[in-house]
C-alpha cells in the first residue's frame, strides 16, 4: 500500500474513491474532510499523486507553494493562522487545489474555495475498511519486527479513537510487546516515571500502573472476580475496592 493507496472495502470508501476518479480529470478544487487517521491525505493524493504537501500551519512556506506550484495539497485547513489570505493567493494563482480538515469544520471562505466537499466516514462506520487496514497493518508490523505472530482480531476491542492512526498504533504495539521481556517492561516504565515523579504522594499516584494491567488481565483470563481474588491472594471485597478506585480503565468481567 504506498502512499496514494486509500482502502475500499466499504461502500462508503468506495464512494468516496469513485468521487475522486472523477475529481482527478476535472480542473476544480476540491475539500476532503473526516476525523483524524479516516485517509483524508490518502485520498487527497490519489487525486493529485505529484503535488506538493503542505501544512496550512506553516503559513509562509504555504504561500511560497502556491506561487511556485501547479498543483498543491493544504492539509489541516482548519489550522491555518490567515485562511482568508490563503485564498486570495489562491484566486490570484493558476492553482489546483485539494485540502483537507477536521470534520464539522466550516467557514463561509471555504464555499468560495472549494468547488466540491468529500466527507469521510469514520471507521467504526466503515467495518469492511477495518479488516482490510488490520490485514495491511500486521504484514506491515512483521516486517518491521521481524516476528510472525497472528493478530487476534476482536472488534470490541480495536481501539479506533483515531481511526486508522490509533489502530495501527495499537497493531504495532502488540508487535512491539511480543517479545518484550521482564526487564524491559522495567526499563520502559522508569523511562516514564522518571520525569514525572516529584509530588508527595507518588506511590498512590502511580499504583495504577501495575494495579491495572493486573486486574485487567486476570479478568480477562479468568472471567471471574472470585476466581482472580483468589489467585491474587486477595479478598473479594479488597479486589472490588481495587476495580471500584481504578473504574476510569474500564474493567470487564
Amino acid at each position: 500500500m504506498d502512499v496514494t493507496s486509500f482502502v475500499t472495502a466499504s461502500h462508503a470508501s468506495v464512494e468516496a474513491l469513485k468521487t475522486a476518479n472523477l475529481l482527478k480529470s476535472l480542473s476544480v478544487n476540491a475539500l476532503i474532510s473526516g476525523e483524524r487517521g479516516v485517509g483524508k491525505k490518502k485520498l487527497a493524493q490519489y487525486i493529485l499523486p505529484k503535488a506538493a504537501l503542505c501544512n496550512a500551519e506553516d503559513f509562509d512556506m504555504l504561500i511560497a507553494e502556491i506561487h511556485s506550484s501547479s498543483e498543491i495539497i493544504i492539509t489541516h485547513v482548519e489550522n491555518s493562522p490567515n485562511l482568508q489570505r490563503i485564498a486570495d493567493e489562491i484566486d490570484k494563482s493558476d492553482i489546483r487545489v485539494v485540502a483537507t480538515c477536521s470534520s464539522n469544520y466550516h467557514v463561509s471562505v471555504m464555499d468560495d474555495l472549494f468547488d466540491i466537499t468529500i466527507e469521510l466516514p469514520a471507521l467504526s462506520e466503515r467495518q469492511e475498511d477495518i479488516t482490510v487496514l488490520i490485514a495491511y497493518f500486521t504484514q506491515e508490523a512483521e516486517q518491521m519486527f521481524g516476528v510472525q505472530e497472528q493478530f487476534v482480531f476482536e472488534s470490541n476491542h480495536v481501539d479506533l479513537s483515531e481511526n486508522a492512526s490509533s489502530l495501527r498504533r495499537q497493531l504495532f504495539l502488540h508487535y512491539l510487546l511480543a517479545d518484550v521481556d521482564e526487564s524491559d517492561l522495567m526499563e520502559l516504565l522508569e523511562k516514564y516515571l522518571y520525569d514525572k515523579l516529584g509530588s508527595n504522594n507518588d506511590y498512590r499516584e502511580f499504583l495504577h500502573l501495575y494495579e491495572v494491567p493486573l486486574i485487567r488481565a486476570g479478568l480477562k483470563k479468568f472471567r471471574s472476580q472470585l476466581k482472580l481474588a483468589s489467585v491474587l491472594g486477595l479478598n473479594r471485597n479488597t479486589l472490588r475496592k481495587k476495580i471500584q478506585e481504578n473504574r476510569a480503565y474500564q474493567f470487564e468481567d
